[in-house]
């Protein structure tokens, strides 16, 4: 019999894979947006499952809240993006299946021929403290840096798009 535990893993499993599976092949980009929330979340819960809190914390935050939403947010921005055709067409469809194929099947021989051991459980141990006195403490100037770099990018990204949006309409008038 399966437990609570089991039940909880292969719902997570099945919401992360049939989230990726629509991201992969929805042709409506926002629906794949949305789906990316989802597998996202679901990564999240199997983190959080593994014990790992703080991964689970930075799934959600980084990837949920920061690159879904930039993603979300450069579609809106887009004119007409419904009307543009594909850029990367996939032109050998059978080839492309043969190949994902072969990776499958490669992958569940090495998946069903391993030997796989059992660890031992493992007493629950928050992450998450440690891992913010490391990175306020030891780490600080590191860390400060990087967050005047991505600011420092994230200003660059916005003066460039509004130069580009600028010239665009100089063009049209």
């Amino acid at each position: 019999m399966m437990s609570v535990f089991d039940v909880i893993f292969f719902a997570l499993s099945a919401l992360t894979l049939l989230s990726a599976f629509v991201v992969a092949g929805s042709r409506n980009i926002v629906y794949s947006g949305f789906a990316l929330i989802f597998a996202f979340l679901g990564v999240a819960g199997l983190y959080v499952q593994l014990s790992a809190d703080f991964l689970a914390a930075m799934q959600v935050l980084v990837y949920v809240g920061g690159i879904t939403v930039v993603i979300l947010f450069a579609v809106m921005l887009t004119r007409d993006i419904a009307s543009t055709a594909g850029t990367n067409p996939i032109l050998n469809r059978p080839a492309s299946l043969l190949a994902a194929a072969g990776v499958l099947v490669m992958s569940l021989v090495l998946i069903l021929d391993s030997d796989w051991p059992l660890r031992p459980e493992v007493a629950y141990a928050p992450t998450s403290g440690e891992l913010g006195r490391e990175l306020l403490g030891k780490y600080l100037l590191p860390f400060e840096v990087a967050s005047l770099l991505l600011l420092g990018a994230l200003i660059g990204a916005v003066i460039i798009a509004r130069r580009e949006v600028r010239e665009n309409e100089e063009a049209r008038s």
